[in-house]
């Protein structure tokens, strides 16, 4: 009777558990997180903006051998930035998004602020642009906007029409679009970001340091936009682009090679997709001279290893290139935010769990997410900070430890260091 009278008691006292608030966190940095996963010094604003390219061609609406549909193409962007927080104002908020499913919306939990005013004293700072997969959306990879940004980074991160979950289409329009919508995020960001604009970017914006990150086809565009020119074989076939527009992205095209943008001064490609299938050869890998952080699962069975990533980094001879391998780990390693609650259950609309769109078999996200942030802020600091003391992090020491990670945390990853055989 005693105690049975003190297990009601128990139950009594046990506060509300918000299952959503604790597992839909983008912001978690466990214990066993390197050094420099957690974040920086400075609180953080977020805002949503809208931007449209005038007259691109429009894909789904071209037949081949006909004239070439234009369109202006608008872009949804979520923009993460360091901000000065008002006196009633505390680090904190939420994000309302559409899930995999795209039926079904989540709340995720984060530290930045919605319209926060943004922190002028320090700036400018370096830009950063985050592309998503296909399907995804701008809040894929949020974990990372709001990190680097804490960090002293202005992050854009891109919803890529046809290619969200909402709003998926035919594929060759991602094939197309995907580098085009990164340069034109870049120069929109410096549009805004410029003395007189009226936006609240005015003077924070240096596009003159500006990293990319690309995860799947966001990194299938990276690893085009740094220089890595398309094969002439994939300009045609079933899938792609009509009137063999994805050419205008080769060599062959002279106003590619123009294209290459000097602004951008390191890159961050994460399980790209395309090599497995033919969309680069090792003459167009040549092309890439930007230096840049290739990541990866070692069973990467979507965008393939040894002959998708591993083969672009062995490729790129011609650049400074990492490869950080996330052992035994699938296409989802590091860019995905952990799963939210609500993909749990199971989705009549995919015939499966939503959940396996964010997750690893072997890996928990949130670790993955801390890793990848540490390596992205010591990559970027390093290339758009000139911060020379970052580099101890992205090279093993002598005696085989790694700099930021506790004894014991590094197992399963691999990095590799490959020099450009030409300057």
């Amino acid at each position: 009777m005693h105690v049975r009278r003190w297990l009601l008691a128990l139950v009594l006292v046990i506060p509300a558990f918000d299952a959503d608030a604790q597992q839909n966190r983008i912001d978690t940095v466990t214990p066993f997180a390197p050094e420099l996963a957690s974040y920086g010094r400075y609180d953080i604003g977020v805002r949503t903006l809208q931007a449209a390219d005038r007259n691109r061609a429009d894909i789904l609406n071209t037949k081949d051998g006909a004239p070439t549909a234009r369109y202006d193409r608008t872009l949804t962007i979520e923009v993460w930035y360091p901000a000065k927080l008002g006196p009633n104002q505390k680090p904190g908020g939420e994000y309302r998004v559409i899930i995999r499913d795209p039926s079904v919306t989540a709340t995720l939990y984060g530290k930045a602020v919605r319209d926060a005013a943004p922190l002028a004293g320090d700036a400018p700072f370096p830009l950063v642009i985050i592309s998503h997969g296909y399907p995804g959306n701008r809040f894929l990879m949020s974990h990372l906007g709001e990190n680097l940004a804490s960090k002293g980074f202005v992050v854009a991160s891109i919803d890529h029409k046809d290619s969200t979950y909402d709003d998926q289409k035919a594929f060759g329009s991602t094939l197309y679009n995907r580098a085009f919508d990164q340069l034109f995020v870049l120069n929109e960001m410096a549009r805004l970001g410029r003395a007189g604009s009226g936006s609240f970017l005015s003077g924070l914006v240096d596009d003159r340091r500006t990293g990319i990150v690309g995860y799947s086809m966001g990194g299938y565009g990276v690893v085009n936009v740094i220089g890595g020119s398309y094969s002439a074989e994939r300009t045609t076939g079933p899938q792609a682009p009509p009137n063999e527009l994805l050419a205008e992205r080769t060599t062959a095209n002279p106003d590619y090679v123009k294209s290459l943008d000097g602004r951008v001064k390191a890159a961050v490609a994460i399980a790209p997709w395309g090599m497995q299938v033919g969309y680069w050869d090792a003459e167009g890998l040549k092309g890439i001279r930007t230096p840049v952080l290739f990541v990866a699962g070692s069973v990467d069975d979507v965008a393939g290893y040894e002959k998708g990533t591993r083969a672009i980094f062995q490729g790129a001879v011609n650049a400074d290139r990492y490869l950080l391998t996330f052992a035994n780990a699938n296409h989802n390693a590091g860019a995905p935010i952990p799963a939210p609650a609500e993909t749990y259950a199971y989705s009549e609309t995919l015939k499966s769990f939503p959940f396996a769109h964010y997750a690893d078999a072997v890996w928990d996200t949130a670790r993955m997410n801390n890793i990848l942030d540490h390596f992205v802020t010591a990559f970027f600091d390093r290339h758009l900070n000139n911060d020379a003391d970052k580099q101890g992090y992205l090279e093993p020491a002598a005696d085989g430890s790694w700099k930021g990670f506790k004894a014991r945390t590094r197992v399963g990853l691999i990095l590799e260091h490959l020099s450009p055989e030409s300057k």
